[in-house]
This record gives C-alpha cells, structure tokens and sequence, in this order.
C-alpha cells in the first residue's frame, strides 16, 4: 500500500526563503496581517486532512467508482466520499481564499494552491469536486451580476453547493465556436436551455444539496463561431428568492464515461431540456467570462499532476531503499544483506531523481504563479497588477502543458522503479499514472496549451510578457553573476535567456510567411519555454541554499536542494538543445506526409 507525508518543509522553504511572500504581502492591505506562523498552522492543518482523510480513501475509490441510477439520474460516489467532504466543509476548507465579503476567510492564493497540492497528492479525484467550485467561484466573482453574487457565491464558498464547467459537446471540444446549445429568452429574463454536454467533472454527485452548473449555449440571434456564445448559470435545484431550494430544474446527468483514471470522479454526460438558466455577463461574450474559470482549472490541472509526481515519488524513493536486487557496479554497499538495495543503481537513482526535480520545480512554478495572482488581484501599485497579470497569462498554458507533462515522465518513471511490482494494484503506482494521464488531455490539450504560448502570450504581444520574465533573469544574473559558486546555476539560463530571442523571432518570421510553422514548432517552444521558467527557479532556490550553507546552517535540506538542482541542470534542462533544433526543423516533414498518412 502506498504512503504519503506532505512536503511541508519544501513549501515552507519556498514561501518564507525564496519567494519571502509574507514581505510581499505587506504591501497589500488584504493581506498585510499575515504571517509565517499562520501560514504555517494552516498547512500542517491542509496536511493532516489530505493524509488522514482522503489520502486513506484513493485505492478504494478507484477500485469502486461512481454509480448512476438511470430511473433519478442521481450518482452515488464511493464509500467515504460524502463523508469526507462533509469534514472538508466543517473545516472551512472551500472557503481558504474566498473573498471575506461572501463568508470567505480571504487568505492568500498561495495558500489555497499549497492546499489543493497536498489534496490532489492524496486523492486526485476526490479533489476535483471542490476544486471545479472554486473556478465555478472565480467566474461569478468575477463576472456574476450583484444579484448572481448574492444567490450563488455564499453557497459555493461554504461548499454547501458545489459548482461545474459545462462547455464540451460530442461533437466539440476545443473548438468552442462550433457548439450547439441553446437558450431562448424568457418573459422574465431568464433563459429555457436546452443541449448535451460531456466529460462534465464532479457533473453529478451526492456530496451536497444543489450542483452550480456554469453553461456556455447560444442565443437565438448570435453570431456563428465563437463571437457568439454567451454563458449562464443553470443550477441543478432551482433557487427560490429566499435562499431555499426550489423545484428540480432540467438539467441531469444521462450517462456517466468509462475511463482510464479519475475513476471516482463522476465524469459526466449532461442534459438539459428547458433548464432555466440565467445570464453571467453580456450576451455573446460568455467566452470571456468562462475564461476566469478556464484559466484557474488550467492552473488546477498543472497542480494536479504536481501533486501525482510528488506522492509517486515518495512511494518510488521508499520502494528503492528497500527493495533488494544484484550488487552495486562499484562494489558491495550492504554486507549484510543477500543483495544491495536498487537505490545504489545509477538508473534507479536518475529516475527517482527526475521525479524530484520536477516535483520541486513544479512546486517553485505553483508558488511562483499564486503569488503572482495574490499581487494582481491586491496590489496597490496599478503597474504590479498589470506586471503580474501578464507574467500569469505567459506561465499559465507552461503550468499546465509543463507540469503535466512532467508529471507524465515522473511517474512512469517512479513506477518503472518498482519493475514488475509497479504493474500491478496493490502497490498504487498504476493509479498515479492512470490518473495523471487525463491532465495532459483535459481543460485544452498540451498541444492547444503549446499554440496558446507561442501563438497568443509570445507572438501575439511582439514578445512582451515574454521580456519581462526575461528582465527576472537579468536581475538574477546582476545580483549573482560574479559569484562562482552561482556560475552553474546562472550560466545555462543566461545563455538559454538570449538564445530565447532569436529562437522566438526565427520562429515568429516563419509563422509570417506560412502559419503551420508556428504550429509546427509549438509544442518543442512550450518545452523550452518551460525549462527555461524552471532554470529560473533553479537558480533561486539554489542561491538561498547557498546563503544558508555559507551562514553555517547545516540543515542536510540545503544540501539536497543544491544536488537536485546540479542533477536538474545536467540532466534535464540540456534537452532544450534538441528541442530548438527540433522546432527549427520546420513543419514540411508534418505537413508534406499525405501520402505517409492515407
């Protein structure tokens, strides 16, 4: 059976040495009061219940599902489930960073993001439920009429109503402009919704009393394409003018998929036959506001299989301390014992490695882009708010693709660490990669995440944003480039930093002259584009390492960041090497293959 102990002393690290966020929060009002120790307290808290509570419940959940009674169109999810989240919403988990004025605690997002981590090492599936309300949250918050506010945002910050993102069609996935539900106006502004959704997550469940469905479907008059969608708010009870719950509206779940991983999830086919809806926003312009929601879940998924690499990394690093196999190749290391312990395989040791790297590279990144969006929400300064806002739209589609793909590599990687014993259920490494396999899939494929980079967040601004994560680097290079215990951090972002331009530029004049090329390369520049963001965070996770070793603090974690970042920059980043050369090979081979593809 695995185990898992939340990594509480590498957030801590992050949070308070590198990122020092309680010094940045002291110039926000909202959050100026607080400090290290609340933060703290509140992640041994997020701990314990991730561990205790839903971690226990992942194998068992799989093994059992969600089952459908097709007469009610009710879903039972597996044993523990309810329960379970009744002890979430007691703990006033859903409302750790909701707005004060809705009944929220208004903490940080950067603590909310450590918080869903831990969750989704535990238990990935069990996670989306209230984490797909928190973007149902987002959304109303931010777009929601004062009267959708009032009726909705209270119940979903309690987590007394769970909130979904109805937006797939059988027929449409990515390409939003071409679905087909519709909503006609009603005498008394409301909206009679009808159409099919599918893959809707958390769509149905019995967790609470109401489901805040969040619907894009299209007016009678709207344009085609995707001008003219426009996006409502169908709950699955309506809402009486009191608060109470009302008459059951028409919306249901017909169906639930039969999947790889996420399996205790109820993944959802949706139907709704005159389901009376109300507008969020303006009409035709539901794309806008859904994109609130869209973009926190791709910042989720990325967090999702940030918290897979970690758990299966632990299990890995375990398994290969204990599990015994030959002799090391250097010679004998554990006399005493038949055989040595696989961990003294160089393999073994690159794969539990890699793992690691990208657990604590994607955790700098998760940290980095919460902070980000506490700034730009908060900050006083107009300029910060506009800095950190087009540094969180340049990194969002990385956390999603980056880490997920990262996520990918991690734990197949920790699962080949346990050779046979991996393929099989009881040790739980099949699940971790099952599960993580939907994050590279979900809420726009990696290759749409790639397209969003280059195409819109890069090209799309002449390189803007792009400058300005490159003037965090120039700050790193001024305050340590003389210092040559830094020179094997610094050097290879530096230099990968100023190949960036002229990789970009190549790439951009191509695309002028045939658009495929940018579609060509996109996917190796999100790549590149990512290790180049981790180089980064690297650098200055090693730099307060350094500082704390030459302060004379012994802590053995110093010197374990110090070795993960040397095996990160010898091992992983060179792969940005092949990467450009990769994307500079231009997309005649993919597009001149018809005859290869008939």
């Amino acid at each position: 059976m695995p185990s898992y102990n939340p990594p509480l002393r590498d957030m801590q690290f992050l949070m308070h040495e590198v990122f020092e966020v309680t010094d940045v929060y002291q110039a926000m009002p909202q959050h100026a009061e607080v400090d290290a120790d609340t933060i703290n307290a509140v992640l041994e808290e997020a701990g314990k219940f991730a561990a205790n509570v839903t971690f226990p419940l992942n194998i068992s959940g799989d093994e059992e599902g969600c089952h459908l009674d097709k007469t009610t169109h009710e879903v039972t999810t597996p044993k523990g489930y309810k329960e379970a989240y009744a002890q979430f919403v007691e703990g006033g988990w859903p409302a750790l960073s909701c707005d004060t004025k809705y009944g929220g605690q208004g903490l940080p997002f950067v603590v909310n993001s450590a918080l869903y981590e831990m969750l989704n090492s535990a238990n990935q599936a069990w996670t989306m439920y209230p984490g797909l309300s928190h973007g149902a949250y987002e959304a109303l918050h931010a777009h929601g009429s004062p009267e959708l506010q009032a009726k909705y945002l209270p119940k979903l910050t309690s987590g007394e109503w769970t909130g979904t993102m109805c937006l797939t069609e059988p027929h449409c996935g990515t390409d939003l402009g071409l679905l087909r539900s519709k909503a006609e106006p009603q005498a008394d502004g409301s909206y009679k919704i009808t159409g099919n959704k599918i893959f809707i997550s958390a769509g149905e469940h019995d967790f609470t009393s109401n489901i805040v469905h969040l619907v894009l479907a299209r007016l009678p008059d709207a344009p085609a394409g995707s001008k003219g969608i426009s996006l409502f708010v169908v709950p699955k009870y309506l809402v009486n003018a009191d608060g109470s719950l009302g008459a059951r509206n028409g919306i249901y779940c017909g169906g639930l998929e039969h999947k790889m991983g996420i399996k205790s999830n109820a993944t959802a086919q949706i139907v709704m036959e005159d389901a009376v809806g109300e507008l969020v926003g303006q009409p035709n312009k539901g794309l806008q506001a859904m994109f609130v929601m869209m973009n926190a879940a791709r910042l989720g998924v990325g967090n999702q299989s940030l918290g897979l690499t970690e758990v299966a990394f632990q299990n890995a690093l375990a398994y290969a301390k204990d599990r015994l196999q030959m002799r090391s190749l250097s010679g004998t290391k554990a006399k005493d014992k038949p055989a040595d312990p696989i961990i003294v395989h160089p393999d073994v040791r690159r794969m539990l490695l890699t793992a690691k790297a990208y657990a604590e590279g994607g955790r700098a990144l998760s940290t980095f882009c919460a902070l980000l969006i506490d700034q730009e929400l908060n900050h006083p300064d107009e300029k910060v708010r506009s800095d950190s806002a087009d540094l969180v739209a340049l990194l969002t589609p990385i956390v999603k693709a980056f880490l997920t793909d990262n996520g990918w590599i991690a734990t197949t990687q920790s699962q080949q660490v346990f050779g046979g014993h991996g393929f099989i259920k009881e040790w739980g490494m099949e699940q971790y990669v099952r599960d993580n396999r939907i994050n590279m899939i979900y809420e726009g494929t990696n290759g749409v995440q790639a397209l969003d980079l280059l195409g819109r967040k890069v090209l799309g601004n002449q390189g803007a944003s792009l400058k300005k994560f490159g003037k965090l680097i120039a700050k790193l290079v001024e305050e340590e480039g003389v210092n040559e215990k830094m020179s094997e951090f610094i050097t290879p972002v530096a230099m990968l930093g100023e190949q960036m331009t002229k990789f970009t530029t190549e790439i951009g004049f191509k695309g002028m002259q045939n658009p495929d090329e940018v579609g060509a390369a996109s996917v190796d520049y999100l790549r590149v584009a990512g290790h180049l963001v981790f180089g980064y965070l690297f650098a200055r996770m090693a730099q307060v390492s350094l500082r704390a070793i030459a302060d004379g603090n012994t802590d053995p974690f110093y010197v374990a960041k110090l070795q993960v970042a040397r095996f990160y920059f010898a091992k992983l980043f060179p792969e940005t090497a092949t990467l450009m050369r990769t994307a500079r090979a231009g997309g005649k081979t993919l597009m001149d293959s018809d005859a290869a593809l008939a």
